[in-house]
């Protein structure tokens, strides 16, 4: 396809008018957030009632700001950063979703859209635009909203697999050539080094890995660089992935599904990454409803699956997405990857998290979950935990088991009084765990 498609360019003014009071919009997340659109659309004071559905978002993001209530309603599938404070004080909602399930909101018609707001890269020869770095539900918003609006951004990375979108099928587009929003890791903590240190040393030699973002990921990744044809089939990635891949780990040799070949739904991280995916026809981009179906995910072999945790209860009950009532993230890919992790023949479902917050005031092993907590893993899923203190494989124990299996890997400030009130709420009156 020649340049001539700029020429139908317009302004972000235009491209919103297209939204209507009363609208459902999909608003594309991550590094793929359409933030010029976002703009344009908070400027209009004219609208009421708008409902814009969406996973985490980067950026600002102004409809959810006090006042703009009868405008918009932000309502997440996966809270991030820039809208927890507005889920936690009411200005937004929140909605509890496995991401494997989000695709089908739209495709079924119980959220029928009527504009997708996405980012996309600019079309091929073919008249393909690719949406770039996040898959995940955006696939199926721009194939059933009646209205597509777009930022066609030159630096979107072109990415392969279930993942373009016909030029055609855009109503009205602005161009722009800007750098997409980045998320750079923190440096690595003391505690991140030693949950690696344990949990690469669950990972055998062809395993197929599911991690998320973050500190603990990082550290297991950045301590794999020992070992062989490692693959990749995870909702996410980010730079450490790259690392691996340049360092011939990560061959995907071993896989069943997409062998060969890096599967993700969506990639988060730096212009390093972006650069990485860009026109790579080893990694393949699909909807999170693929990449996250359990009969998909247990066919790889040996799938480590790296999840996180805000706390977990002496039962194994695992809480990922609320500080109490107040919602941090969402139940996302976790439970999805748990489950197909189990399933896969030599497979680890993995819970790995510091043994405190706060630093160091609270125990994140507890004899019960905060009034209001979560439970995004069951109990009846949960499988290896792991703190810095060490790594227990809770499937098949008991409960009794199970209390002296995570007492042993708390912080030692608190095992006394764990072991304490499992005696009184569970009449374990000897406990063998050394406090």
């Amino acid at each position: 396809m020649s340049e001539n498609w700029k020429s139908r360019a317009v302004s972000a003014a235009d491209v919103v008018s297209a939204v209507e009071s009363g609208s459902k919009l999909f608003l594309h997340g991550a590094c793929a957030t359409p933030l010029p659109i976002v703009e344009a659309l908070c400027a209009r004071r004219d609208l009421e009632g708008v409902r814009l559905y969406h996973l985490h978002t980067a950026g600002p993001a102004p409809f959810a700001e006090p006042g703009r209530e009868r405008e918009f309603r932000s309502i997440s599938l996966f809270t991030g950063a820039p809208l927890r404070r507005a889920v936690n004080e009411g200005r937004a909602d929140f909605v509890p979703i496995f991401l494997s399930d989000i695709p089908a909101l739209f495709m079924s018609g119980r959220v029928p859209l009527d504009v997708a707001v996405l980012q996309v890269s600019p079309p091929d020869r073919h008249g393909m635009c690719s949406l770039g770095t996040s898959c995940d539900a955006a696939k199926a918003a721009a194939e059933t909203a009646r209205i597509v609006i777009a930022e066609i951004n030159e630096q979107m990375p072109r990415t392969h697999g279930n993942n373009v979108l016909p030029f055609e099928r855009i109503h009205a587009f602005i161009a722009t050539d800007r750098p997409l929003a980045e998320h750079h890791p923190e440096p690595e903590t003391a505690i991140e080094a030693r949950i690696g240190e344990l949990v690469a040393g669950l990972v055998e030699d062809g395993s197929t890995l599911q991690m998320g973002i973050g500190g603990i990921p990082d550290a297991v990744l950045a301590r794999l660089h020992h070992k062989r044809d490692l693959g990749i089939h995870t909702e996410m990635f980010s730079d450490r992935v790259v690392d691996l891949v340049e360092a011939g780990v990560v061959t995907n040799r071993a896989k069943t599904v997409g062998q060969g070949r890096l599967v993700t739904s969506f990639v988060t991280g730096t212009r390093r990454l972006f650069d990485f995916v860009h026109d790579n026809p080893l990694v393949s981009f699909h909807p999170c409803d693929w990449t996250n179906d359990t009969a998909v995910i247990r066919r790889n072999p040996r799938v480590v699956a790296i999840n996180s945790a805000l706390q977990v209860d002496l039962t194994g009950q695992v809480c990922a997405d609320s500080l109490g009532h107040r919602i941090f993230s969402g139940i996302g890919g976790q439970l999805d990857f748990i489950r197909g992790a189990a399933l896969s023949p030599g497979g680890k479902p993995v819970i790995a998290l510091p043994s405190t917050a706060a630093g160091g005031r609270v125990s994140r092993i507890v004899a019960q979950l905060d009034p209001g907590a979560g439970v995004v893993t069951t109990r009846g899923h949960v499988h290896w935990v792991v703190t810095e203190f060490g790594a227990v494989n809770l499937h098949g124990l008991t409960l009794r088991e199970r209390t002296e299996a995570l007492i042993s890997i708390a912080h030692p400030d608190f095992r006394a009084g764990l072991q304490g009130e499992a005696a009184a709420v569970r009449r374990f009156p000897a406990l063998s765990t050394a406090a």
